[in-house]
């Protein structure tokens, strides 16, 4: 952390956290954290630590990182999934199983974003990597997996095809994740998150570019204990 890092600033002046949430929705309050100051993290995560409730700080730096370990020592930093965990171990999974599948190693970080998610929301979930449809008998070779999942998120950049031909495989609803990952004319991710809007396998969701804690938190939703 920077040296010049001071004392919290009071919560009220920038913040007002939704307590409230797990008993309207049965899920905490997730924290993006980006655009915030190193100063403001850390006075969310003092709040944090007093209520108690598991909370996921999202597009975390390694400076937000170190500023929320200020006031909560114990938290769990991925810093490949730019993710805060408190408390560091997860609840025990109840519901699910959930797969989060990665078409190639440069999706991974949205893709445990989505893994951490889900396991913090309380799912038992699984990540299968590197299996996109340039060599789709790689995927093939995890339809066992697939096909026990309650629900299945896709992460993928380039094309984007992936997430439809899971999609016509298993009967679990796919949450497809497109990524910025790609040439040019993937333009930053929207390439793919066309491909996936138009995807003509139904039984198809798509959230937004890069967005890894939307997909693995719908995936915990639908993978919920009856």
């Amino acid at each position: 952390m920077a040296e010049d890092w001071q004392a919290p600033e009071a919560l009220a002046a920038f913040a007002e956290l939704d307590h409230d949430r797990v008993a309207r929705r049965g899920y905490p309050e997730g924290i993006y954290c980006e655009g915030k100051t190193h100063d403001q993290v850390a006075a969310i995560a003092a709040a944090v630590g007093q209520r108690g409730d598991v909370t996921l700080f999202t597009r975390a730096t390694p400076a937000h990182a170190k500023a929320i370990q200020t006031e909560l020592p114990d938290a769990l930093y991925d810093e490949d999934a730019r993710l805060v965990a408190w408390p560091p171990q997860p609840p025990a999974p109840t519901g699910g199983p959930v797969v989060v599948v990665a078409a190639g190693t440069s999706d991974l970080a949205v893709a445990r974003e989505a893994l951490l998610t889900a396991t913090y929301l309380g799912r038992d979930c699984e990540l299968v990597m590197d299996v996109g449809i340039a060599g789709l008998h790689r995927m093939l070779g995890k339809l066992e997996l697939l096909r026990r999942a309650r629900a299945i998120v896709v992460v993928a950049g380039m094309d984007g095809a992936l997430p439809g031909v899971v999609a016509g495989l298993v009967s679990a609803p796919v949450i497809a994740v497109p990524t910025s990952v790609g040439y040019g004319a993937a333009f930053q991710g929207i390439a793919p998150l066309l491909t996936m809007l138009n995807s003509c396998a139904p039984g198809v969701a798509v959230v937004n570019i890069d967005n890894g804690y939307g997909g693995g938190h719908l995936a915990a939703q639908i993978a919920a204990p009856a």
